[in-house]
């Protein structure tokens, strides 16, 4: 029998087992990462990844929260960490409103803000009423203009750095950190208590997350950062094609597939 992931479990691994995390927005893709992964984030990169979006900053909390009860209910092991969308966490009492919204809703385990220094005060509030929360610093989604690295002059690797020293103390059990130099991923690593979930921010950090439509191919989005394991776009079109061609040639149905 798997055995649950907790927060506890999550930060005893801290500089020594390497934390495995993915997203998941579906039941098929929750039920097959629940079995490999210690934390399942439901993204809010479901807005162009599932809907076509442009940005995440047009998702809606009513549609994040219909996929976070999916994802929870689709697994066993995991840690279900809902990411909370853009604007809904604008001060601690909006913040706890939504958060404690999403909890009873989705049953999720946990909830992910972006942010440094301006939500630290939310965190700490959050956490202090009972809401485990997931930083995120680097380059943020939810505010970045574009999509290029974070804190290659002095004055943003500080900014970063302390950004996630303050999250850190804020309360957060764990913080994801996004495209940002080697030096200063290891440095974070090396100077927060808690384990730091890297996407594009080297093997230094104490765990890793992908996109897993990036991963399996399913999506146009190839940073230098994604590993693609599959193309899963391409074994889709054959199928698809093939299935196609049956049914003009009258190949489908045969009559292995009509009842009689």
């Amino acid at each position: 029998m798997m055995q649950k992931v907790t927060i506890n479990k999550i930060l005893k691994k801290k500089n020594k087992i390497p934390i495995t995390c993915l997203t998941a927005y579906s039941k098929t893709i929750a039920k097959i990462a629940d079995k490999y992964c210690d934390i399942i984030l439901v993204g809010d990169s479901l807005g162009m990844v599932l809907y076509g979006m442009k940005t995440t900053r047009e998702v809606k909390i009513e549609t994040m929260i219909l996929h976070g009860k999916t994802v929870k209910n689709s697994t066993k092991k995991s840690l279900v960490v809902f990411d909370m969308p853009y604007k809904t966490y604008t001060n601690k009492f909006v913040a706890y409103k939504n958060a404690r919204k999403v909890i009873k809703l989705t049953k999720c385990d946990a909830i992910k803000l972006e942010g440094g220094k301006k939500i630290v005060k939310i965190i700490r509030y959050l956490t202090k009423r009972g809401i485990p929360v997931m930083g995120h610093v680097g380059l943020l989604p939810q505010t970045s203009t574009n999509f290029k690295t974070k804190g290659k002059n002095f004055a943003e690797k500080k900014q970063i750095f302390e950004d996630a020293i303050d999250v850190s103390n804020s309360g957060a059990f764990a913080i994801v950190i996004e495209c940002v130099p080697e030096n200063l991923a290891k440095k974070i690593t090396k100077n927060v208590s808690i384990p730091t979930i890297g996407i594009g921010a080297s093997m230094h950090c104490d765990g890793q997350i992908l996109v897993t439509d990036d991963m399996i191919g399913l999506s146009d989005f190839l940073p230098k950062f994604v590993k693609q394991y599959s193309n899963l776009k391409k074994v889709i079109e054959k199928c698809i094609k093939n299935y196609s061609e049956d049914v003009k040639l009258r190949r489908f149905p045969s009559s292995k597939n009509v009842y009689n």
